[in-house]
């Protein structure tokens, strides 16, 4: 009798577990979508607000076309408010080309700036 309690009893433990598994698992899924989805909002709004700021900064009227992605070499911080900081390893967008050695980069975060071509891999 205590036997059969005993091996009955971790099943039906183990069943309701995974119930509450399945059901919690999906609840995050779902949450998670929305966070998603909120977030990616917020990034769309803050990636329009810089594109607003650098048009403002550069003067910039032209379309942005993302011409060449590369990597920056080293660590730069920004001197100017022209300047894009960029940390090493990290992927940029090239939006353009200037006389100088410079050129306008995007970043992950949609900060616009210029980076020197000699910071830059592109490969």
């Amino acid at each position: 009798e205590k036997d059969k309690n005993k091996t009955w009893m971790p099943k039906f433990l183990m069943v309701k577990e995974d119930k509450d598994h399945r059901k919690s698992s999906n609840d995050v899924g779902r949450s998670n979508i929305f966070k998603v989805r909120k977030s990616n909002a917020e990034k769309t709004k803050k990636m329009e607000k810089e594109e607003k700021i650098f048009r403002e900064t550069f003067m910039y009227d032209k379309e942005i076309n993302v011409i060449n992605t590369a990597t920056a070499e080293c660590s730069v911080p920004s001197k100017r408010r022209v300047d894009l900081p960029v940390t090493a390893g990290e992927q940029l967008d090239v939006i353009d080309v200037t006389e100088g050695n410079a050129v306008i980069c995007r970043n992950s975060e949609g900060r616009y700036g210029y980076v020197l071509v000699e910071h830059l891999n592109f490969r």
